[in-house]
């Protein structure tokens, strides 16, 4: 029996046998599921092959704790990673079923939000595919972050509703349960302190198969759900009280419903901080649990166990493991400090202090007393072990807890997410701590995963780089380098112009379904990021409108037709992003709809951006914005998707964009912008944004044209506060940087009117994105912070 017999076979086995369907009624859902259930069993036998190695050999462990894992649809994934897209495609076909239909009609797992998300997903995928023994911790969210649609322009959340459905990858493990306490008091019993919890939930676990290239290593991601440890108070039901009598199950439903919950309120703070102790403490005694198993000396903890810790969300950890090995092991407290540091490495992804959890020591106390307790200890012990720490350094300072410093302090090694990054957490974000432990700080560049970013978002491209330089790549991507001698002959810049108009030709009919007509050979121009103003979408819809603006002033101009496409969803306590997404759409309004600008200009904003959104966007993208204020991007990687994936980025020095830079060359890039040395300079001048402002006519003219209603003619002092805030509070430098943004937009139109020169910037970013694979960031990782060996 050939192999997609065999693959056809097991899909009708499971449509009867799991599905209890026959072929006639069966539904596109039921196909989905039986194909993914076949594709499962395949990834089984690794799985279980993977793990038996790992006990067996008893190697050390990798656990990463992020409170994201934006993993997007697995089921194409996986059948990419197994190398047998081919067999599903005909086995499907033989079943008279559309193979793209059924694996589309797969929702995307609500798990996480942007970058950080997505990354984490990324380095699973990459540790399974480099045999890195691993565990993914996180949280099941039974609504993720929210669905996001606009109304009247404005965006609007709805509960996200992926688990309406059977979720066919997850294995529920009702045996790795464990008791999460929260609130109470302490006690103090023969010179132990006894925390004696208010209330407590289980975490239950859910285990999610991670399968590498070629089917080789599987991991798993263990997410966690809430349940009650009491399902209801009978007594209090029984006297007629419901509301009481659910408490506990509502606390439960509670933790783990929804990704970052608005925390403008008190309530919606403790809820965070209880969300992020809930995956935190589940991971630590799963952990330890399973050491505990092979192992009795917990000092030995740290030559089997790494645990990364993916911003300071989880930054509890390190409180909590000493939580563990003193109250609940009896280990001596300075001693479990020393285990706990040497198991804990701590990721830096953000330089925005609003985004370095603090925490009133009032709120933490109530929530997690005895950690309150321990924190002051580690943070009274870090002075003890370092005389020469000035006094406003600290963990807990101005009633505070801040949680960047507990993570520094409570880890080995922390590391930035690109050279730059790096370099401003030791100058910028902890340079006190970095003066007294030197080394500790150290850089490991972000990547992102070539398989979904490149073979499987992009099979004409792949495809192509497959019939160039042969197979491999996906594996050993810096093999696309051997791309660069067929650049410069036309058949293979005529086949790679071929491959972006296919994909562009297909988004452009879905944007057509979206309601917007563009043409595919404008110039696709993308942005897609969570909506926030250090990350200047608003300094995107500012230059498109002043292009809106010349080109109703000379519609016979030599214009290059542009379509500018946004993605992304603000938090929704947010106000001035959300302000920005309704501006966005405002201007699209009116744009779209004007006869004098036409197909020159389009701005398209679909709603609800995720992963299979993306994975439309990236591979037809001509254009790649990455245009935050310079010294506020730790890193980005979509940026590295768009490179790989042929499409030349206009940015700022920022982040990843100074290596994408290094690595294609300034000839292939559109630079502009202040540096983040200059940053800082500019701002201490109060009247810096007027003047920008002042000398700018552009600039004065959109501002203009916004201020007077233009875009809000129903509401026309709709925008009149952004507009006062650019021109007195402009923070983000959006003014100061708007000229040299125009300019390079102008350089990126002359470009792109010159068909082979923007096909060979677009060829050379694909030959020269090898850098940014998620496997040489995991391999560095591996070597630098985890001291883990691969098992393959």
């Amino acid at each position: 029996m050939n192999a997609v017999s065999n693959l056809r076979d097991e899909i009708l086995r499971h449509l009867t046998f799991t599905l209890g369907k026959d072929r006639p009624n069966a539904t596109v859902y039921d196909w989905r599921m039986a194909l993914s259930y076949a594709v499962r069993d395949r990834i089984m036998v690794p799985w279980f092959d993977a793990t038996r190695r790992t006990w067996a050999e008893d190697r050390k462990r990798v656990y990463y704790l992020s409170m994201e894992f934006l993993i997007g649809r697995l089921l194409e994934d996986a059948i990419i990673n197994l190398g047998i897209h081919h067999e599903a495609e005909e086995a499907m076909a033989a079943l008279g079923q559309d193979f793209r239909a059924v694996v589309e009609d797969e929702p995307d797992a609500a798990l996480g939000n942007g970058g950080l998300g997505r990354l984490a997903a990324c380095f699973m995928e990459s540790m399974a595919t480099l045999g890195c023994p691993a565990y993914g911790y996180g949280i099941r969210y039974e609504n993720g972050l929210f669905r996001q649609r606009f109304q009247t322009g404005q965006q609007v959340e709805a509960p996200e509703d992926w688990l309406a459905q059977t979720h066919p990858w997850e294995f529920p493990r009702p045996e790795a349960k464990y008791v999460i306490p929260f609130g109470g008091h302490v006690e103090t019993k023969g010179g132990q302190s006894i925390w004696v919890p208010g209330a407590s939930v289980h975490a239950m676990a859910h285990d999610t198969l991670v399968i590498g290239w070629q089917g080789k290593w599987a991991n798993t991601l263990r997410f966690w759900s809430a349940e009650p440890t009491n399902l209801f108070d009978l007594e209090r039901f029984n006297r007629g009280d419901y509301t009481a009598a659910a408490e506990p199950e509502v606390l439960a439903r509670t933790l783990s419903r929804v990704l970052y919950p608005d925390d403008t309120t008190y309530q919606g703070k403790e809820l965070r901080l209880k969300q992020e102790f809930f995956l935190t403490s589940a991971a630590l005694q799963d952990i330890l649990r399973r050491f505990l198993q092979n192992h009795a000396d917990l000092r030995a903890l740290p030559n089997h166990v790494a645990i990364q810790m993916n911003d300071t969300h989880p930054a509890i950890a390190g409180p909590e493991l000493i939580r563990l090995l003193v109250d609940e092991h009896h280990m001596d407290f300075r001693d479990a400090v020393n285990v706990a540091q040497k198991c804990l490495g701590y990721t830096n992804h953000t330089l925005l202090p609003e985004a370095l959890e603090r925490w009133a020591t009032f709120t933490f106390g109530n929530v997690l007393p005895r950690h309150m307790q321990i924190v002051e200890q580690i943070d009274h012990w870090h002075l003890d072990e370092n005389h020469s720490r000035p006094h406003y350094v600290g963990i807990v300072k101005h009633h505070e807890v801040r949680m960047g410093e507990l993570a520094f302090i409570m880890s080995h090694k922390v590391n930035g997410v690109s050279a730059l990054h790096s370099d401003l957490v030791k100058q910028n974000l902890f340079p006190e701590l970095d003066k007294l432990h030197p080394g500790r700080i150290i850089n490991q560049t972000n990547g992102v995963t070539p398989r979904r970013w490149l073979k499987m978002c992009n099979p004409a491209l792949s495809g192509l780089i497959t019939e160039t330089i042969g197979e491999g790549w996906e594996s050993h991507l810096d093999r696309l380098r051997e791309l660069e001698p067929a650049i410069d002959t036309k058949p293979f810049l005529a086949d790679f112009g071929a491959a972006k108009r296919q994909n562009k030709v297909a988004l452009s009919n879905w944007i057509g379904g979206q309601g917007v007509s563009v043409s595919p050979d404008a110039l696709f121009d993308v942005q897609i990021k969570r909506i926030h103003e250090y990350k200047r979408q608003l300094l995107n819809i500012l230059e498109t409108i002043a292009r809106w603006s010349a080109i109703r002033d000379k519609p016979n101009g030599d214009w290059v037709p542009r379509v500018k496409i946004f993605g992304g969803k603000s938090a929704p306590g947010y106000a001035v992003a959300k302000e920005i997404i309704h501006l966005i759409n405002d201007v699209a309004r009116t744009i779209n709809a004007d006869p004098v600008t036409g197909d020159l200009l389009k701005v398209v904003f679909p709603p609800n951006y995720n992963v299979s959104m993306a994975q439309r966007l990236v591979p037809a993208a001509d254009l790649s914005e990455q245009i935050s204020t310079a010294g506020k991007e730790a890193s980005g990687t979509g940026n590295m998707k768009f490179m790989m994936n042929g499409a030349p980025t206009i940015g700022t020095l920022d982040g990843a964009n100074v290596e994408i830079l290094k690595e294609v060359g300034a000839e292939n890039f559109f630079l502009f912008g202040l540096t983040a040395e200059e940053v800082p300079k500019r701002r201490e001048n109060p009247e810096h944004s007027a003047n920008a402002i002042e000398a700018s006519k552009p600039l004065q003219d959109v501002l203009q044209m916004i201020a007077e209603g233009r875009f809000s003619p129903e509401q026309k002092d709709r925008y009149h506060g952004l507009v006062h805030r650019i021109w007195h509070h402009d923070y983000f430098l959006v003014a100061s940087d708007f000229d040299s943004y125009i300019k390079a937009q102008e350089c990126a139109d002359a470009a792109f009117a010159d068909r082979d020169r923007w096909l060979r910037m677009a060829a050379l970013n694909t030959a020269r994105s090898g850098f940014f694979s998620s496997d040489r960031t995991i391999r560095g990782y591996m070597q630098d912070i985890w001291s883990v060996e691969p098992a393959i």
